[in-house]
C-alpha cells in the first residue's frame, strides 16, 4: 500500500539539524591561590531555557547554565554555558509544540551541556563537575501557566 503525497506530508516530523555551544565563559578570579585551597567547594547551579521560531519549521532551543564554586565567600570558579540546538519540527499542533520545545528538545540538549561544563571545569584544573539530571517535564509543568520556556510558540 502506497501512501499518497498528501498523507505523507501530514506526518509529524522531528529532526535535529544542529547541536552547538553558542557561548562559553570561564572565570577563575582568585587563580593561582585558589588552587592551593583544600576545602571542598560549595557548587551552585542555575539553569534557564528559551526558544525561538526561526521560520520554515526550524526552532532554536537554548539552555543556559551557570555553575559557581565557592569556598567560604571566595569564588573558586564560574562557568556559564549556552548550549543550543536547531530542530526541524513539522505537522505538530500548537498544543503539542509546547511540550516538544519545552521538554523534548531540552532533554536532547542537556547531555551535551553537561559534558561541556565537566570538560571546561576539568581543563581549568579543577575536579570535574557532573551536573545532576534535570526533569524538564516537571519544569515545563511548573512554568506552563506562564509562557512555555519563555515564549515557546510564536
Amino acid at each position: 500500500m502506497q501512501m499518497s503525497e498528501s498523507t505523507e506530508s501530514q506526518q509529524p516530523t522531528f529532526l535535529i539539524e544542529k547541536i552547538y555551544v553558542k557561548d562559553l565563559s570561564l572565570e577563575i578570579p582568585h587563580a593561582p591561590q585558589i588552587f592551593l585551597e583544600r576545602e571542598a567547594p560549595e557548587i551552585n547551579m542555575q539553569l534557564g531555557g528559551k526558544n525561538q521560531n526561526l521560520g520554515d519549521g526550524l526552532h532554536e532551543v537554548l539552555l543556559t547554565v551557570t555553575v559557581t564554586a565557592k569556598i567560604k565567600d571566595k569564588m573558586m570558579f564560574l562557568v556559564e554555558v549556552q548550549q543550543a540546538g536547531v530542530f526541524r519540527i513539522g505537522n505538530i499542533s500548537e498544543e503539542e509544540m509546547g511540550p516538544v520545545l519545552g521538554i523534548g528538545c531540552p532533554t536532547i540538549i542537556f547531555p551535551y551541556l553537561r559534558e561541556v561544563v565537566s570538560d571546561t571545569v576539568t581543563r581549568a584544573g579543577f575536579p570535574p563537575v557532573i551536573l545532576n539530571p534535570v526533569n524538564f517535564e516537571a519544569i515545563y509543568r511548573q512554568k506552563k501557566p506562564e509562557s512555555v520556556m519563555n515564549g515557546a510558540s510564536q
